[in-house]
């Protein structure tokens, strides 16, 4: 006689190690699902339960949540770093794009600022900075900013789109993410 048995009442065969990739992979979509509901006042136990792993699991990938938000922007970076690659992508295409990762990553934000000394943490930012000054110049030589735009301008841009974005109401967030592209063509102009 067949099993009525749904597949999900079945135990979950232990992979071990093998299960460790997709588990860290897991862990990250879920903290930033997590994470983007509840905020930063999310149970971290809550990301495990999320992603179907064990609390075991969870900690012997992301010790603490810092080394969880290190995770979610490395993954961004990566991201930004891989899009800005055509020669075609410029700055303008940046701020897009942080503006749609700023969104589902707003808790982490201001977890990841709140030690920019942190060595995990000044690893991105060395990353982050060495795209922007790609596109700066890319931008600098087709004449689409002025050459009063340095790299570290771009960059501050950035993170204070990120860090409004992340404080605003969710229902706000377009509107503030055009009005700071605004400011920031007007401030990036050739002169």
């Amino acid at each position: 006689m067949p099993s009525t048995a749904s597949p999900r009442a079945l135990p979950r065969q232990n992979r071990g190690p093998a299960a460790a990739a997709d588990n860290r992979k897991a862990l990250i979509a879920a903290a930033r699902e997590v994470y983007a509901e509840g905020g930063l006042q999310a149970p971290f136990s809550a990301v495990a339960k999320r992603a179907g792993v064990g609390q075991g699991s969870l900690y012997r990938h992301f010790p603490d949540r810092t080394a969880l938000a290190v995770a979610v922007f490395e993954d961004n970076v990566r991201d930004l770093e891989e899009y800005t690659v055509p020669p075609d992508r410029t700055i303008d295409d940046l701020l897009d794009r942080v503006v749609d990762q700023a969104v589902v990553s707003t808790a982490f934000i201001e977890l990841i600022t709140a030690d920019l000394s942190d060595r995990r943490v000044a690893s991105l930012g060395a990353r982050f900075q060495a795209l922007v000054e790609r596109l700066v110049a890319r931008d600098r030589a087709a004449g689409r900013i002025g050459a009063h735009i340095e790299t570290e301008d771009v960059t501050l841009a950035t993170g204070m789109l990120a860090t409004e974005l992340a404080r605003a109401d969710p229902a706000q967030r377009p509107a503030i993410a055009r009005r700071a592209r605004a400011l920031f063509a007007a401030a990036f102009a050739p002169r």
